[in-house]
């Protein structure tokens, strides 16, 4: 199959884990390859994990501007999981890209090996890059609360006729006014906010509708989580943290029969512990009531690899966005966002959406 040309915006842990992890699916064994630990698909439509290439990337941190892609991958403020060291030469330098919101000033406060350090460099021109490398789609891995900087990659996007995979939790894809420009110039997306091959909001989700579909009267639940990578740091500072909370919240209620109460919710970044790096805890509660009222009370606690752990679902968002394009399809697609993304255009329930989409990588239905 042809290759899969794709653009990053933002170099940090979650690029790095993709860039190991198709790296070490290349060199599976062929044993491996037809029992793939940890994806979803091997052989996504005729497409395989090492037919993704990435063809440019943007950062903004001065260890990584300018260096070559399988250098900067592994440059601080990067912390995640080693997979794969030996990296291929891509034959590409990270770019200079544009910062806007990208940066928040309470990162200044922190040691240079934990947050970033903006490069002293010139943008370049973002729609002349993608132009140049021929770049068919585009993976969004900036800071939550980049809602500035986002929508300035998406605009270039829309200039370039790139695909957009909006990982972030700024709502571009399921935003009506962004979507329908999207549509109109025929350019697949899929958005927004990725959820994690086995993450907090994905259990979180399953739980909630087991409850809910075994008769139990939910009152309280909560989702707590720490971690030490920059996405927890970034976190600190509340004020970016609208969307987020508003992705999270209503990937679960949107699960449940009826919503909760507002006030007996509770879904969101707890803490930054720096020792714990790209490992992500979460803690789950979830209170309710069962048979004539009888309490019942689930305690939970996850650790795992946060940004491996969203790998897989990219892997295959990528390669869904790559049938669309092959097929001429535009706008949102709504059943690979439903399965792969917290917040997308149209929320579905896991095991339908996990139903369409696989009818989708066979033809039987368009998005």
């Amino acid at each position: 199959m042809a290759k899969i040309r794709v653009a990053i915006f933002g170099i940090g842990n979650c690029a790095s884990s993709l860039l190991q992890g198709i790296e070490y699916y290349k060199h599976a064994s062929e044993d491996e390859k037809q029992k793939p630990v940890g994806l979803m698909h091997y052989d996504l439509g005729g497409y395989k994990p090492g037919d993704i290439e990435v063809v440019c990337a943007f950062d903004a941190d001065a260890r990584k501007v300018g260096r070559p892609l399988e250098e900067a991958c592994f440059a601080p403020p990067n912390n995640t999981i080693t997979i794969r060291r030996d990296l291929p030469h891509y034959g590409i330098v990270v770019d200079m890209g544009e910062i806007h919101d990208g940066i928040a000033p309470h990162m200044a406060d922190y040691p240079s090996e934990r947050t970033f350090v903006a490069a002293n460099e010139k943008p370049v021109d973002i729609e002349k890059r993608l132009r140049e490398s021929g770049a068919e789609m585009a993976l969004c891995y900036l800071p939550v609360g980049s809602q500035k900087a986002v929508e300035r990659y998406a605009r270039a996007c829309l200039e370039t006729g790139v695909s957009l995979l909006n990982c972030m939790p700024v709502f571009i894809v399921s935003d009506e006014k962004w979507a329908a420009q999207f549509a109109e110039r025929n350019i697949p997306v899929i958005g927004d906010d990725v959820k994690s091959q086995l993450g907090a909001t994905i259990l979180h989700r399953a739980i909630m509708k087991l409850f809910a579909d075994r008769g139990i009267r939910l009152k309280h639940t909560y989702q707590l989580n720490t971690g030490g990578n920059t996405d927890f740091l970034n976190m600190l500072d509340r004020s970016r943290l609208g969307s987020k909370r508003t992705s999270k919240t209503e990937a679960v209620q949107s699960v449940l029969p009826e919503r909760m109460p507002d006030v007996d919710v509770h879904i969101g970044p707890s803490d930054y512990v720096p020792w714990q790096n790209d490992n992500k805890v979460c803690f789950l509660r979830v209170e309710g009531e069962g048979f004539a009222g009888t309490p019942i009370e689930l305690e939970l606690r996850m650790s795992v690899q946060d940004s491996p752990n969203s790998g897989g679902v990219v892997v295959d968002a990528i390669r869904c966005l790559r049938l669309a394009r092959d097929r001429r399809i535009g706008g949102p697609l709504f059943s690979i966002s439903a399965y792969t993304m917290k917040h997308p255009p149209r929320q579905i329930a896991d095991d339908i959406a996990r139903e369409r989409v696989e009818k989708f990588i066979r033809g039987e239905i368009e998005r």
